[in-house]
């Protein structure tokens, strides 16, 4: 008898214990928490480079590192805004206006929609006019899983032309880079309303 009740409290005792185990649920994927700088600008004067005298002067973050390309000579005016703690980089390019507006504006076109629509779930424009200071231009805003989230071009449709693109040095996550995505894009509006062409 004490032999059968025995029996019976190890199979209940053991019935409760496999009982009280948690049913393993996966965990929804989720992202890195990542903590943003807080924002101080300083100025690009256009004599940074020891090649280049730029027309322009505008703010940038102070957390960015300028860089520019002293190899290739013949590139006036290509150079960098790097933001390594986020493998985050603005290039930007000034180009001369040579009477060759319309043909800056198509390379431009196919830059910024061309090349990224295919990748895009959908592309917004920002529209900049500044008749004081002369400077007109769009912000492009790309959505989705795309090689640059946001692209710019801003000129006074006479002698400058700037355009900038914002690229990561990682596989194109919109969801996991959007907080990064939208601290930038507010720095790069930032810079072009403080842009100004130099007389």
């Amino acid at each position: 008898m004490l032999l059968r009740n025995s029996f019976f409290l190890v199979i209940i005792l053991g019935a409760f214990i496999s009982g009280c185990r948690e049913v393993p649920v996966p965990k929804p994927r989720g992202h890195f928490r990542i903590d943003m700088p807080k924002r101080n600008y300083t100025n690009f004067s256009g004599r940074e480079s020891s090649r280049d005298n730029l027309p322009f002067t505008f703010e940038y973050p102070t957390s960015g590192q300028l860089s520019f390309n002293e190899e290739f000579e013949n590139e006036k005016g290509w150079f960098n805004i790097e933001f390594p703690a986020y493998k985050a980089k603005m290039y930007l390019t000034y180009m001369d206006i040579n009477h060759d507006f319309d043909e800056l504006m198509e390379q431009t076109y196919k830059m910024n929609v061309k090349n990224h629509i295919s990748k895009a779930d959908a592309i917004s424009e920002r529209y900049f006019s500044d008749d004081k200071n002369k400077i007109y231009g769009i912000l492009y805003d790309l959505k989705g899983n795309t090689a640059t989230a946001v692209q710019f071009y801003m000129t006074d449709s006479i002698r400058h032309f700037l355009r900038g693109s914002l690229y990561f040095s990682s596989a194109p996550d919109a969801d996991s880079l959007e907080p990064v995505i939208e601290y930038f894009r507010e720095d790069i509006v930032h810079l072009i309303e403080t842009l100004r062409w130099k007389q």
